[in-house]
């Protein structure tokens, strides 16, 4: 079993740089490039901020559970939330289904998973009737160079 890092935090907007932080650590110590970090920053954030916004009514409390993990050349980040599920809708293709809209008919504010598939090489939604949302995204390292092999 690969060892993982887990932050839990409130779902909160004021606790997502807690997340951010730990991501940038996380992956640039398995050797990711800043604008691969860049990229992953916004698709977590994306998925805290739906956690933040939509699994819990205004003023309940509730927690967002995160797991960055290392696996064979690539980083798996998990992003869980115990709030409202959501009916998600899984393309046949490699893009996000926007509720059976095209682009340009996607709501403001209903494009993160959109963007999360776009700047991730894989991202699943996993819905459980009334029990929560996980997403979990997958970022691949290119190169397969760490940091310790271009020092030398």
């Amino acid at each position: 079993m690969n060892p993982y890092i887990g932050l839990t935090i409130p779902a909160q907007a004021e606790y997502l740089d807690i997340v951010r932080l730990t991501l940038y650590g996380v992956a640039s110590k398995a050797g990711f490039s800043f604008e691969d970090i860049e990229d992953m920053k916004v698709a977590v954030a994306e998925a805290c901020n739906n956690a933040i916004l939509h699994a819990y009514e205004q003023g309940q409390p509730g927690t967002i559970e995160i797991q960055y993990e290392q696996q064979d050349g690539f980083l798996q980040i998990s992003v869980k939330d115990e709030g409202n599920s959501f009916h998600y809708i899984q393309a046949e293709s490699d893009t996000v289904a926007l509720h059976h809209k095209s682009i340009s008919e996607a709501a403001v504010g209903g494009l993160g998973l959109f963007l999360m598939q776009a700047l991730m090489d894989d991202v699943q939604v996993l819905t459980e009737s009334g029990k929560g949302t996980q997403v979990v995204l997958k970022k691949q390292l290119t190169g397969q160079m760490n940091r310790k092999e271009e020092m030398v």
